[in-house]
């Protein structure tokens, strides 16, 4: 006798994953190749032949040229508990003279500083320590700090704090070693000039403290436009820390808000550079290897990085919050955060992160729990987050084996009560439908995220209906 079939239902995961498989089957991509999701348009190498035929035929617009190379770049990384010691040493080898120490005024007191400053004092090495930097920047912060670090004149930066810390320090490094720039002559086009960096920075050394913005490992640093209402910021891989101190230690003090809301942030980079467009589909391409953009689409090597922080993160992401003692889970996110930070650091974001500036920039008054700041803040992961249901919607039928992929980690991972108390839409952030077409105004300057995004319409209509329509779906759900 057969027994009978015993019916389960089926869990949110696995709805998610029937639904790409619907998406797949019944609106099977327009290219074959994208059944394979490791796939990245590689057509067979131009022959001596094509190259005649070419040089014959009618010139090719440089502007519609696909790219056919990546480079990867990112920062030296150490990571362990109990390496923010080392630092000082760190400064000696390089023969470091005066060093500027960037913080904000809730990491001064913790002690990765405490750590950082003995440091330098046993080397015997001279310091000044700016702790004035604020919590998702703006660009009077940048400018408060950039006119600290000109006159000390330091021939070497240290950042101990978050994401916010780090870029920070990137920027006063930048236009320290470029005192005579206008602000706005290597801030992302089209609110800037986009110009590239020509001069090699000072040493920079970052100890993140908090595990999400990856900002260690990368040469991007963001901040907010007041007068465009929207976040930009500079890109170029000179950018990047020279090193990157990895100190699992420095984690433990972050409340259970922040590592939610910073783990989304690792979510977002992993699952936006590994199904951001394949670098070999990005176009134009530059006519000097120096204008090669940092965000260059998901690429052979991006993905290893990508695919292995998101693993990571569904995996370990609701001990970390769940549980602050949990030392392994606290460990695993720092590296995810690194992992994610080296893969979108060079194969770059898109929607998420399009969309999330503008939020972030226009915040109607939330501050989130968990944040020791006295102004309003969304905090990045956050932003990010929020549009993300509607933006992979958007993108499955792009390339449906690569969603698959993505959301296969998840499947067999029960939603936790801290994911839970996070913002459900714009909605719960203080949006109404009123504020969209602002949103969309905010995000349409993203073009150095946007440029990588799937789907998303080239003509300016129409991809404005299309924003309009990620943002109106992700007001609620």
């Amino acid at each position: 006798m057969v027994a009978p079939s015993i019916r389960v239902a089926p869990s949110a995961a696995n709805r998610a994953l029937n639904l790409l498989r619907t998406v797949q089957y019944t609106h099977p991509p327009s290219c074959p190749c994208h059944s394979n999701p490791n796939h990245h348009h590689h057509h067979r190498t131009p022959t001596l032949a094509d190259h005649v035929r070419r040089h014959m035929a009618t010139p090719v617009d440089p502007s519609r040229q696909k790219e056919y190379a990546f480079e990867m770049a990112a920062s030296s990384i150490r990571f362990g508990p109990g390496a923010t010691k080392e630092v000082g040493m760190d400064f000696a080898n390089m023969q470091a003279k005066r060093v500027c120490i960037v913080t904000d005024q809730n990491v001064s007191k913790l002690d990765a500083m405490k750590q950082a400053v003995e440091g330098l004092s046993r080397e015997g090495i001279e310091f000044t320590v700016f702790d004035k930097v604020r919590i998702e920047p703006k660009d009077y912060s940048i400018k408060e700090a950039i006119a600290f670090a000109k006159p000390y004149n330091p021939d070497a930066f240290l950042a101990v704090g978050g994401g916010s810390v780090i870029d920070t320090a990137k920027l006063m490094n930048l236009y320290t070693v470029y005192p005579e720039a206008d602000f706005l002559d290597f801030v992302n086009a089209p609110l800037g000039k986009g110009l590239p960096v020509e001069r090699k920075l000072k040493p920079l050394v970052a100890v993140p403290t908090t595990a999400g913005t990856g900002s260690e490992t990368t040469g991007t640093a963001i901040f907010d436009l007041v007068s465009k209402k929207a976040k930009t910021g500079i890109a170029h891989r000179n950018l990047k820390p020279t090193l990157g101190i990895c100190d699992p230690l420095n984690t433990r003090t972050m409340p259970s808000a922040v590592h939610a809301s910073s783990g989304l942030d690792v979510l977002c980079h992993s699952l936006e550079s590994w199904t951001a467009i394949p670098y070999n589909e990005r176009t134009p391409r530059p006519t000097n290897p120096i204008n090669r953009p940092a965000y260059q689409g998901a690429n052979p090597i991006s993905d290893i990085f990508s695919l292995q922080a998101l693993r990571d993160t569904v995996k370990y992401l609701p001990r970390a919050v769940k549980d602050p003692d949990d030392f392994e889970a606290q460990s695993k996110m720092l590296l995810a955060a690194t992992l994610a930070g080296v893969g979108f650091g060079n194969a770059g974001v898109h929607l998420c992160h399009g969309m999330s500036y503008p939020i972030s920039s226009q915040n109607p008054g939330y501050k989130h729990a968990g944040y020791d700041v006295e102004h309003p803040i969304i905090p990045h992961g956050v932003s990010v987050a929020v549009t993300a249901p509607a933006v992979f919607r958007f993108t499955a039928a792009s390339n449906p084996d690569r969603h698959l992929a993505a959301a296969e980690p998840s499947a067999s991972t029960s939603r936790t009560s801290s994911a839970k108390a996070q913002p459900r839409g714009l909605k719960d952030l203080g949006f109404k439908s009123s504020d969209i077409d602002s949103l969309v105004e905010g995000t349409i300057p993203q073009k150095r995220v946007l440029m990588l995004a799937p789907n998303l319409n080239e003509e300016l209509e129409a991809e404005k209906i299309e924003l309009r329509g990620l943002l109106e779906q992700s007001m609620d759900y």
